[in-house]
């Protein structure tokens, strides 16, 4: 079947060039493997074509846009794109060096909201050899030196009485802040437990943390304040189709990121 003229699903990637982007490629492939009918284009499109984007986007899943910067700056409002794919790739033992690294950056006062107490160097350590990467899901976002900016840990809870329940912790280094990343690995952590069949998802965060709070309060969550500290509940919905296909279609594309980094 010639790869640009698929019935079913349509999406897609805009952009001028174009000939970079590997979301074709992955989804693609991802369509076939679960026998899905679909197509994702890599369409090629100046600043001026992308005036009629909205029109083009009824009839499409989903059309994420990618163009120079300054380039973009002309665009009208209301016909703006804005989609950044910002991949986040779930690690294993082999990261456990990078994790520890990024976490011994931390100020002190970024590892006290961390982890609700001034951790010292030994103490981020014995939690870094401590971690549980077959039972919990640890996620990361590494810039172009594969230096760990942003990473999130999504802990199970092994309660007999809260095994539908997880928790999640996250931290980003000072110089990669304001950007999102808090709650794009907030959002990979949701979509990842909504598939692993969790039910509520909670934060404990020192009520100082309000940066971590603002981002449950944004996903729908309950926050209660006990004096210093604070707990966010958040409720999820049960996985579904789109769910899953999103999960694996998002560490694909992470994992080829990373690869190509590593070149």
């Amino acid at each position: 079947m010639n790869p640009d003229h698929r019935p079913g699903r349509r999406a897609g990637v805009l952009g001028r060039p174009i000939t970079h982007p590997l979301s074709p490629a992955l989804h693609r492939a991802a369509y076939d493997e679960l026998r899905l009918d679909g197509n994702y284009e890599a369409i090629d499109c100046g600043v001026a074509e992308m005036r009629a984007v909205p029109g083009e986007r009824a009839a499409c899943a989903g059309l994420p846009c990618t163009t120079a910067q300054d380039s973009a700056q002309h665009l009208a409002a209301p016909s703006r794109v804005s989609s950044v794919i910002v991949p986040i790739r779930s690690m294993g033992p082999s990261h456990g060096v990078r994790i520890a690294a990024h976490l011994l950056a931390l100020s002190p006062p970024d590892r006290y909201l961390r982890f609700g107490y001034s951790a010292n160097d030994e103490q981020i350590r014995r939690y870094v050899d401590g971690l549980d990467f077959e039972r919990d899901e640890i996620f990361g976002i590494y810039n172009r030196r594969l230096e760990l900016i942003a990473m999130a840990h999504l802990a199970f809870s092994t309660d007999p009485e809260l095994k539908s329940c997880a928790e999640f912790g996250v931290s980003v280094l000072a110089h990669a802040r304001g950007r999102g990343y808090g709650a794009r690995l907030f959002d990979r952590a949701v979509m990842h437990a909504r598939n692993e069949g969790v039910e509520m998802m909670f934060i404990h965060a020192l009520s100082e943390n309000t940066a971590m709070l603002n981002i449950a309060r944004k996903a729908g969550a309950t926050v209660e304040r006990d004096g210093s500290e604070s707990e966010a509940y958040l409720k999820l919905q049960p996985a579904d189709m789109d769910s899953r296909v999103s999960e694996m279609l998002e560490e694909q594309i992470a994992q080829t990121d990373y690869r190509l980094k590593v070149q």
